[in-house]
């Protein structure tokens, strides 16, 4: 594995979940998968209690995070039921779903699995283990076809290379099309020997020493597409414009930066944010847009729901629990109550909240902001973004998103 491999976030990796009954041989399977000892294997039914994360280069697919999870039938009268609530959390992450079964296996609980996984439009395949013991009853096989085109029946005790070979194939064969060939973040945007300036400022939630990965892989973004990416902070933004020869195809910057920005670039630039950019690759800019018309509508009282993908410390002007609030407030004269999420748990109460607020998502997977949004419309709760809340309540929304002719694109 390479340096670069190794480096690849794990927003960016296909996850693979793995689901089924207690000792049906899900961890066997995945530390045949990963060719190392990752889970506890054993015969007591209901070893793995927490979701177990594997990442690794899985050729031909790439890179991939495996997570075997509690098994979705655990009776214990104490901890039962929060196991089985977090293997059902690892749903909204996942891309391609596994369900091991043994040879008695595939009743109400792998048929709720599949249907709910269905529902998502999640790819599912299915492993029999065990065949060493027992053979699978043939009535049994042919129930599991009816939702499963082609079960692979394995055994742990014999060859496992042919085992990983062939659910290769059969992982390759549902693979999303998107993850076989990702889509460029700008490339429909921008075209070689374009020039896009990137405004990045330094301030006291920029990490010391680096760039943020929202910025870092915008910059690889633009490389790839042969651009011209000229990085700066915001003070230096109006002479980089000046010198320019050529006006910049896009300015691209962080959204705390909108007014300063938006004061400097002219109206014929596109201009647009980093958070902006992401809304669009990982979750449902049109959506968001929509969304952002709440923050109109909030009455004294409301209560808005703010949700960060990663934990981290807070720091003195903390873009989530004083920026915004202080935007939206100075937006809408109103008193508006303000809570917060972070991780991948996500909020059970959404009928308590006029509006959700979702960051840029650089470290959590697209599957993951879909399920949230698709959430969010269950409830008929708005939802936007951190980067079109904040221009709209600066009253630049249209401008910020014109670069993507969302309205015309159906997006």
């Amino acid at each position: 594995m390479t340096i670069q491999q190794m480096k690849t976030p794990k927003a960016n990796r296909l996850h693979i979940g793995i689901f089924g009954k207690r000792n049906a041989g899900k961890s066997s399977l995945l530390n045949a998968l990963v060719n190392q000892d990752i889970s506890i294997v054993s015969d007591v039914a209901g070893t793995t209690t927490d979701p177990v994360e594997k990442t690794m280069e899985f050729l031909p697919l790439g890179p991939v995070v495996f997570i075997d999870t509690a098994g979705i039938d655990d009776a214990d009268p104490k901890l039962g039921l929060s196991r089985i609530e977090k293997t059902k959390k690892i749903f909204d992450r996942t891309d391609i779903a596994i369900i091991v079964c043994d040879y008695d296996g595939w009743d109400e609980y792998e048929i709720s699995l599949y249907e709910e996984f269905e529902k998502r439009n999640i790819p599912v395949l299915s492993v029999i283990t065990k065949q060493d013991i027992k053979n699978i009853h043939a009535d049994k096989l042919d129930e599991i076809t009816k939702y499963v085109k082609i079960p692979l029946l394995t055994s742990m005790a014999n060859n496992n290379r042919e085992i990983v070979y062939k659910l290769k194939e059969q992982l390759v064969s549902v693979c999303p099309e998107d993850f076989i060939t990702p889509p460029s973040i700008l490339g429909d945007l921008v075209k070689p020997k374009d020039t896009v300036i990137l405004v990045v400022p330094v301030d006291k939630e920029a990490p010391k020493g680096r760039l943020i990965l929202p910025q870092v892989q915008v910059i690889r973004d633009l490389l790839d597409n042969r651009c011209k990416a000229f990085v700066v902070q915001e003070t230096e933004l109006k002479e980089t414009i000046n010198e320019l020869k050529n006006r910049p195809k896009l300015v691209i910057t962080d959204s705390q930066a909108f007014k300063e920005v938006a004061a400097d670039v002219e109206q014929e630039i596109p201009l647009t944010s980093f958070s902006i950019v992401f809304a669009r690759m990982k979750g449902d800019l049109k959506e968001f847009y929509q969304g952002a018309r709440a923050i109109d509508t909030l009455k004294d009282n409301d209560r808005v729901l703010i949700c960060e993908s990663c934990t981290h410390h807070q720091i003195e002007d903390d873009i989530a629990r004083v920026k915004i609030p202080r935007w939206i407030k100075t937006k809408t004269g109103k008193d508006i109550k303000f809570d917060y999420h972070s991780g991948h748990d996500f909020a059970k109460n959404l009928e308590d909240y006029a509006l959700l607020i979702h960051c840029g998502a650089c470290m959590t997977n697209r599957r993951e902001v879909l399920s949230r949004i698709m959430k969010c419309k269950e409830a008929n709760l708005p939802v936007t973004n951190y980067g079109i809340a904040i221009a709209h309540c600066l009253g630049i929304l249209e401008r910020a998103i014109a670069p993507f002719n969302i309205m015309d694109s159906g997006e």
